[in-house]
């Protein structure tokens, strides 16, 4: 069986539904599109949880080293690292009973992404957070 996304219907309806994102590998790099694209989230409303080792602080947010040290629930994983990451990354989810996880655009892995459905995670893969929250969320309805 093959990974399918949400329709945009309901990635707007999980994006609307949330308020806490854990987004693994953000950069405090204002150049990388991790910062940029956690920045727009910030300035739409969403608390950043920056999850990366060896930085204190991103975005006026206090930065952990992994989810497992997270001291509070998040509603979603949005993840910025590269494909051989997301099969550890999709176990924390599952251990932490985190119900969604996002891959941004060119973090594809179909095995991982599967394992994460089955566990219950409501999965999108090789889509932009920040693109799909202005064009599917920010329309005149």
């Amino acid at each position: 069986m093959n990974f399918s996304n949400p329709s945009p219907d309901e990635i707007c309806r999980l994006l609307r539904g949330i308020h806490t994102i854990a987004v693994v590998g953000l950069s405090p790099n204002p150049e990388r599109p991790s910062f940029q694209v956690a920045r727009a989230m910030q300035g739409y409303g969403y608390r950043i949880v920056p999850v990366r080792p060896h930085v204190q602080e991103v975005l006026g947010e206090q930065a952990y080293p992994d989810l497992e040290s997270l001291p509070f629930k998040v509603d979603m994983v949005d993840v910025f690292r590269s494909t051989e990451h997301v099969p550890a990354i999709v176990e924390s989810c599952i251990a932490l009973g985190i119900p969604r996880l996002w891959l941004q655009d060119g973090v594809i892995h179909e095995e991982a992404a599967r394992r994460a459905q089955a566990a219950g995670i409501t999965v999108v893969m090789n889509r932009c957070m920040g693109r799909d929250y202005t064009q599917l969320c920010r329309r005149i309805s």
